[in-house]
């Protein structure tokens, strides 16, 4: 049987996807393609035996236009008959470029590829690719007549449903920026980036020094007169201290057969063995990582106590907060090492971020089995396990 494993994973840091973020002078293709050479010389790979190059990427227009993994990946030096894809899955577009390069070397389409993403939000902003026109069409919105509505609404929903309190929500976002500033060895998953030093290998939204006063003191983000009618069971929590940041970052992984690795002589870090895809109400939106998970847990005939960590990402606080107290799982294996909210959230990259952060988990703590799942746009959402190896 067919096994695909993880070799390595890189990323970038995560800077400030705004003018005069840590990457905003860096193209979205030069981001990505230095994360790529990276991740060949650290696994130190014959470039020959990669296949394909399937790549995450939200807003696909501008810089980031005409399927930026390929660019990136001759940009790399990888030869010119390596393929390359790039996919829009929203916040979980890395994540399911894992998935699918995983699932290809599984069914025998592939025995090497590269999974990964890029997004330069400052680059290339949220909703620029709309160019100002409807993007859903008469027929979608006599489904929904009374329109879709943003991310940090469904946010505030979310809190509303499962009753989170402001406090929570801020309790979480400073766990996320202390758990993540005790993280120290989240520098060797980087790639510096030129125009960087070895100095700028942080993740630029990171406050250590945040506090629950600070928290406490930010306004509500997202209340607007409208939304404000439409849903009065809405307490307006969600801040912009308990959102993710807005962000530039671009990651990658290596996932290969096993038997071909271990003929190279490759030490594979985990294995990934269970998939799981599904969509739920798109005005709630970001609820979706709830069944994801269920489904992903029958798939592989386990229970949540059977789970060693969990990464679910941060989108907003109320997400984890949420999935966490729908299906009463463990806190203190959730996000072990912060999230989004701390580290950022260039969304067609994050999946990489998750997979990395989780990696460490396991082989810091010797567990066994790990979960990510992360919420996407539209009312989808990833979930995948992978089972430690070394």
């Amino acid at each position: 049987m067919r096994r695909a494993v993880i070799i390595d994973v890189v990323r970038s840091p995560f800077g400030k996807g705004r003018e005069g973020g840590l990457l905003a002078s860096v193209h979205p293709v030069d981001l990505y393609a230095q994360v790529l050479a990276e991740l060949i010389h650290r696994t130190d790979v014959d470039p020959q035996l990669i296949e394909d190059v399937i790549s995450g990427c939200v807003i696909q227009v501008g810089e980031q236009s005409g399927n930026v993994g390929r660019q990136a990946a001759l940009a790399a030096g990888l030869p010119e008959t390596t393929a390359a894809v790039t996919l829009d899955r929203k916040c979980g577009s890395a994540q399911q470029a894992m998935d699918f390069a995983a699932q290809g070397v599984i069914a025998g389409a592939y025995d090497a590829v590269i999974a990964g993403g890029v997004e330069m939000m400052s680059t290339v902003p949220m909703k620029a690719n709309r160019m100002g026109k409807d993007n859903e069409g008469s027929m979608f919105h006599s489904r929904y007549p009374e329109g879709m509505i943003r991310q940090g609404i469904s946010a505030e929903l979310i809190a509303a449903r499962w009753n989170l309190s402001r406090e929570d929500l801020d309790k979480f976002s400073l766990r996320s920026h202390e758990r993540a500033a005790s993280d120290v060895m989240r520098v060797n998953d980087m790639v510096t980036i030129d125009g960087t030093s070895r100095v700028d290998l942080k993740d630029e939204s990171l406050r250590a020094n945040t506090t629950i006063d600070k928290l406490a003191s930010l306004a509500p983000a997202f209340i607007d007169e409208l939304s404000y009618k439409r849903f009065p069971e809405i307490s307006w929590s969600v801040t912009a201290g308990s959102s993710s940041p807005v962000s530039d970052g671009a990651s990658a992984m290596l996932i290969m057969e096993e038997k071909l690795a271990v003929s190279l002589n490759l030490k594979p870090r985990a294995a990934i063995s269970h998939f799981a895809v599904v969509g739920d109400d798109p005005i709630m939106m970001l609820t979706a990582v709830i069944p994801a998970t269920q489904k992903l847990l029958k798939r592989a005939g386990l229970n949540l106590r059977d789970i060693d960590a969990y990464e679910v990402n941060e989108a907003f606080a109320s997400v984890p907060l949420a999935w966490q107290k729908e299906l009463d799982t463990d806190p203190e294996k959730l996000n072990i090492y912060g999230g989004a909210i701390a580290l950022g959230h260039p969304v067609g990259a994050s999946g990489g971020r998750l997979i990395a952060n989780l990696l460490r988990v396991l082989e810091d703590s010797g567990g066994r089995y790990g979960l990510v799942t992360m919420c996407e746009s539209g009312g989808m959402a990833n979930a995948t396990l992978i089972e430690r190896l070394s």
